[in-house]
């Protein structure tokens, strides 16, 4: 990969002014580093820990100890903790910048963190020094620490996946920094009201935010609307430039990203919107008050909330606002605030990697070239030479419906300069694409990044593909689909481009941190190596069949439920039963997903109760939690979940069930629950259709915590059972092409319902209004008869079949607790280290420091 040989990037401090003007923003004056002499770090003792942190509560909240909250406690704990991760956080800076490296920039709308404090303590090797100092000044840890409330700064695995990757790439001391949107509100919180999902503002900041850095001297000018205009440049040369009618001001709020026990802190720095003129004194004298701050509303909506809802033009319009205001701030602050004023731009692929995390931030490509053409004044060739190589893209997705496409006329208006650019990159392109091709027109139409039609459209996929130097699925069998399928006329074009990375999960959160029983009985067998060197699990394959190690495995799991029940508790959720399977399925909830025919396998198990097909006491004493948040228009996942919970209220107060089967939905299911949940799981439902899911993460993280997976062959699911082994595994349902050849003949779910006498017992039943609403109930059922649009009515026996083979291996303690000790085992290759070596050698060619 020689276009990625390695050469000095620029100056890259993680709170410095820029040294240099940037066209797009504001103007500096020169700063100057006095021989970089090396960051202060606090002495590592308890005693010191005690003295900063009784300074910080005094001098930084205002409180004594004896008059403090909590919430005091929390905040004078967390500042004093990034104290000595700033040591860490310059001393990184400063040694990149006398060794510098080709750096990635990590480009994601979204960065699903978690709570900080725990993470940051147990990267930085702090655990034990603010356990004793906590002790001795008589502070319960436990409760500062559950005072945090995380970021709702992600939706789900594309998030958690952002922030997986960037802890990796610091624990591995690669130079990255990532790029995304500070959210005021981020995701909503989840309530449920009689049952219905209810979304509320999650307010994150409201108590305070000690883990950013709010940076102003380094915001940047985006602009927005207007008209391009010709004139004439050097020599005569037409040239174009933009003539914007609006503008606002990208402000960053930098975040300390620490590597695991090795000194290193990368830079996740997140912008918000504000007014670039946020308050008219002039209108404000004259009485209209609202008017007077109109610019400063208008300008925030940008960055308020995570995917705003764009069933109308404004929340579409928004959307790509939102998309637009934070590549352009990223790439301006990297052009503009970072490399060297007098760096040649046509080395720029040797200094910067921007990785597209799916396609929200993909209209950064045509961005850089507006920069290059317009601003720095090259012409196409180079521009886009240059362009062609800083780009790569991951796809995440399989449904065509989530493959971007903006209306032409949307992008025309807010940003007619890139709208050109596009133009022109795609007549470029499909003029490659005739001659390869001669006399193909219908190849050309579809691989046109330009969708013609009654309201052309913008692919963005499509332009991601042409542009990015490499395209990448998720999981094997997502990447085969991607170039056989998705993406096939782009793979035959450019066989080369196409790559996988399998995703992987940051052990350090999703195992040490989550996991405290589970990682201190693997310690005690094989080491700690494991945690940074996941691959060494295999180590604890024989102790699969040490029946000690199994029972103290079985004592960890149980440690871990009673540690959820509590969490639950505490939240107001329902105390779950002692000694039942834990059956979990936590995810977004969508049609793809099928948590419909988990549900139809719980109805079908009560109603054979009720009708005396199946004795209760036949009955796997099974716990089945649910986890998931539907997009707020998404209607028929709102009415799923409302029916998941009045299935639950009946199924759970029913004496006929004699206490063996409960149902339980926590509301909002974000990172926090999952690291208590996951611990705890015995079964790990992963049941999409085939060919529908990208990979998943769920899996991985269950499965590396101990949990046996049921789920069809589909996304990480075919990695994961390849690995684990059939044994460990319960697959069922249909391949993909089988899932593609019961699509191309017709598939008619109402012969399904009308021919399985359980299936269509459980789905009357539902239809009934025996658990309520009767008529909610009968028209999903009747949408699900109808239509069954990811086939869960023709899995559905297979599905049933292989949950009786999960009853059989559950009722056998031992064999159940080696299997789950081998899903551990086996499970390395799932870690996020692994990832971004991948991408590190297939991809980025970056290089660990």
């Amino acid at each position: 990969m020689n276009e990625f040989q390695l050469s000095a990037p620029a100056d890259f401090g993680p709170d410095e002014p820029s040294t240099n003007f940037r066209a797009t923003g504001p103007q500096f004056p020169p700063t100057h580093h006095l021989a970089d002499q090396p960051a202060v770090a606090p002495a590592r003792d308890v005693d010191t820990f005690v003295q900063e942190f009784l300074e910080e509560l005094n001098f930084g909240q205002g409180v004594p100890l004896d008059r403090s909250t909590i919430n005091h406690q929390y905040l004078a704990l967390a500042s004093t903790v990034r104290s000595y991760l700033m040591a860490d956080w310059l001393a990184t800076a400063a040694r990149r910048r006398a060794h510098p490296a080709k750096m990635v920039g990590y480009l994601s709308a979204e960065y699903l963190l978690g709570r900080q404090l725990g993470n940051a303590l147990l990267n930085s090797d702090l655990e034990g020094i603010v356990e004793e100092a906590m002790r001795q000044l008589g502070i319960d840890l436990a409760a500062v620490r559950a005072q945090e409330v995380e970021p709702g700064l992600g939706n789900g695995g594309l998030g958690r996946l952002a922030a997986c990757f960037v802890d990796s790439l610091a624990t591995m001391d690669v130079s990255c920094i990532g790029y995304g949107i500070r959210y005021e509100y981020g995701i909503f919180r989840q309530t449920f009201v009689e049952g219905r999902q209810v979304e509320v503002p999650d307010t994150w900041l409201a108590l305070g935010a000690p883990w950013e850095f709010r940076n102003p001297e380094r915001a940047v000018q985006v602009d927005f609307g207007g008209s391009v205009e010709s004139y004439a440049g050097d020599q005569g040369r037409p040239r174009r430039r933009w003539r914007p009618d609006w503008n606002v001001l990208a402000v960053p709020y930098n975040y300390m990203v620490p590597g695991y026990h090795n000194g290193v802190a990368n830079t996740l720095r997140l912008w918000s919107a504000e007014a670039t003129r946020a308050f008219d004194l002039q209108i404000f004298n004259h009485g209209d008050y609202a008017e007077a701050v109109r610019a400063q509303t208008f300008a925030e909506n940008i960055s308020k909330v995570l995917y705003p809802e764009d069933s109308t033009p404004q929340g579409k319009e928004l959307r790509l606002q939102q998309q637009y205001f934070f590549v352009a701030a990223s790439i301006g602050d990297y052009l503009h605030g970072t490399l060297p004023e007098d760096f040649d731009l046509a080395r720029l692929p040797e200094q910067i990697i921007f990785q597209l995390n799916d396609t929200h931030p993909v209209i950064g490509i045509p961005e850089l070239m507006r920069l290059l053409l317009d601003v720095h004044g090259m012409e196409w060739d180079q521009a886009w030479a240059i362009t062609s190589r800083c780009f790569a893209y991951t796809c995440h997705t399989l449904l065509p419906e989530a493959l971007e496409v903006w209306p032409v006329s949307l992008v025309e208006r807010l940003l007619p300069r890139h709208m050109e650019i596009i133009f022109e990159i795609n007549d470029r392109f499909l003029a490659a694409v005739r001659a390869q091709f001669p006399g193909d027109d219908d190849r050309v139409r579809r691989m046109s990044i330009i969708a013609e039609g009654g309201d052309r459209g913008v692919r963005m996929a499509h332009l991601a593909t042409v542009a990015a130097v490499r395209v990448n699925g998720v999981a094997e069998l997502h990447s085969q689909l991607l170039r056989d399928k998705v993406l096939v006329d782009f793979a035959q074009l450019w066989p080369e481009k196409f790559t996988n990375v399998t995703n992987g999960v940051t052990p350090r959160r999703f195992l040490v941190s989550a996991n405290p029983p589970l990682t201190s009985l693997i310690n005690d067998a094989i080491g700690g190596g494991w945690i940074t060197d996941l691959e060494r699990l295999r180590e604890l394959e024989p102790y699969a069949e040490d029946p000690v190690f199994r029972e103290r495995f079985r004592s960890a799991k149980r440690a871990n439920k009673d540690h959820l029940n509590s969490t639950l508790l505490a939240a107001g959720t329902a105390q779950l039963p002692a000694d039942h399977m834990l059956d979990v399925m936590v995810k977004r909830l969508h049609e793809y997903k099928r948590q419909m025919l988990k549900l139809l396998h719980i109805v079908s198990t009560y109603e054979g109760v009720l009708s005396g097909r199946v004795p209760a006491e036949q009955v796997t004493p099974r716990t089945c939690l649910f986890g998931a948040k539907a997009a707020p228009g998404y209607a028929t996942a709102k009415e799923t979940i409302y029916l998941i919970n009045r299935v639950a209220s009946v199924i759970n107060s029913d004496p006929k069930l004699d206490g063996r089967l409960f149902v339980a939905f926590p509301p909002n299911y974000n990172v926090t629950l999952a690291q208590r949940l996951i611990p705890a799981a015995d079964l790990s439902e992963q049941i999409s259709l085939a060919g529908k899911e990208a990979s998943g993460t769920g899996n991985m993280k269950l499965a590396l915590n101990g949990a046996l997976t049921i789920g069809t062959d589909d996304g990480a699911n075919v990695e994961i059972r390849k690995l684990v082994g059939d044994d460990n595994f319960f697959l069922f349902g249909m391949r993909e092409p089988e899932v593609a050849e019961l699509q191309s003949r017709g598939y008619h779910p109402g012969e399904v319902y009308a021919s399985n006498p359980v299936l269509k017992s459980a789905i009357d039943l539902i239809a009934s209004g025996h658990f309520g609403d009767r008529g909610a109930s009968q028209a999903l059922m009747g949408d699900l008869v109808g239509n069954d649009r990811f086939m869960a009515l023709a899995d559905f026996q297979a599905y049933v079949d292989a949950q009786a083979q999960v009853d059989a291996k559950f009722a056998d303690t031992e064999a159940w607790t080696r299997s789950a000790i081998l899903n551990v085992a086996r499970s390395g290759y799932f870690s996020s280290d692994r990832s971004m070596r991948d991408y590190l050698d297939r991809i980025w060619g970056a290089q660990v420091h």
